[in-house]
């Protein structure tokens, strides 16, 4: 995903163009086999892993050069890119957060400085190294004079959200709520060879197990207090055997709701509203869920004149300005740190 925005990292966002180019199945594979064995890794690539960095960073290159063509504009036009590249492992418990990507591969190869390294800094200082998206979202929420507290729900492969207060950013709370579409996903793949639950269709026409659900739901990290994260492949899909493949679809749809629905509850003041992005919102099961769930309303960015696709991309360009400017990327709400924490590291292009 892709976003090219004109910003001063502070109040000011202007959404230029957005882009989603989806992997092809060979790279995702890859992709899935290097997050598979990163742990092992412990933090060097091998030679198979060093493949996939320099595929994944020419992938994010060529977003760059669609945007630029979309726009009209030439790379001495363009300041910064802010590059979050891929992360392979996440362990905040152990200190650990992995993203893959080569900065200076992409500066060299489009011609513009590249900020990358975010989650550095905040987990040296303390933090959980996640979430990374609520400075944007106050902006966006203060900007478009959406009534506040509300939440922006990002339904990812983990789900996280923003609790946006209603005074300072001081007071912003973030966190993993638990699992998104990555135990979904997980599951249609290795049952239907598909890579989602188009629309929830699937998990539709299943009906929910209970005691799979009290199993997952059976985990030390929902008993944590935020602001925490999570790793995707934290949990398993081991109670879910023998289950149908309908079954197992409604039953890890329903769980993300159910998790979601708990994690509302540990925030200061309810929300006026939830606001959901990321490819979850697509799922109709699970937002019809949300809604039946929950007691605010349940919208769609789109509600706001957003695109929930490219969201995270334009976070992202948007935290690349603020660390040009040494201002803070995460706050002791949104990770845990003691004090507001700035970030990231500049790669010249020349």
């Amino acid at each position: 995903d892709g976003a090219l925005l004109r910003t001063d990292g502070e109040k000011s966002v202007e959404i230029i163009s957005t882009i989603s180019i989806k992997y092809d199945d060979n790279f995702r594979n890859q992709l899935k086999s290097l997050m598979a064995r990163a742990e092992a890794l412990d933090g060097k690539l091998d030679e198979a892993g060093g493949v996939v960095e320099h595929w994944l960073t020419d992938c994010h290159g060529d977003v760059v050069r669609t945007l630029m063509e979309k726009s009209g504009l030439g790379a001495g036009e363009i300041d910064l890119i802010g590059f979050h590249g891929q992360t392979i492992h996440h362990a905040p418990d152990q200190g650990k957060t992995w993203q893959i990507g080569d900065g200076a591969r992409l500066a060299a190869k489009t011609g513009i400085d590249v900020i990358l390294d975010f989650r550095s800094a905040d987990m040296a200082a303390g933090g959980e190294g996640a979430p990374f998206a609520p400075a944007y979202h106050m902006v966006l929420a203060r900007g478009l004079g959406v009534d506040l507290p509300c939440v922006f729900l990002n339904i990812g492969g983990v789900a996280n959200l923003s609790y946006i207060p209603t005074h300072l950013p001081e007071d912003m709370l973030a966190f993993d709520t638990g699992p998104g579409n990555g135990l979904i996903d997980d599951w249609v793949l290795a049952e239907c060879g598909t890579p989602y639950d188009l629309d929830g269709k699937l998990a539709s026409r299943g009906q929910t197990s209970m005691e799979a659900m009290e199993q997952l739901l059976d985990d030390p990290y929902f008993a944590k207090s935020p602001p925490k994260s999570l790793d995707r492949n934290r949990f398993d899909l081991s109670c879910l055997l023998g289950f149908s493949s309908e079954d197992g679809a409604a039953t890890l749809t329903a769980f993300s709701v159910l998790t979601i629905k708990l994690a509302l509850r540990l925030l200061p003041e309810p929300p006026k509203c939830v606001y959901l992005t990321g490819g979850g919102r697509l799922n109709k099961t699970m937002v019809e869920g949300l809604r039946r769930s929950l007691t605010m309303s349940v919208e769609l960015v789109e509600a706001l004149g957003m695109n929930g696709d490219s969201m995270e991309a334009e976070a992202f360009g948007f935290l690349a300005v603020r660390s040009a400017r040494g201002l803070p990327l995460s706050y002791p709400g949104t990770t845990g740190v003691k004090q507001p924490v700035t970030g990231g590291m500049r790669v010249k292009a020349g």
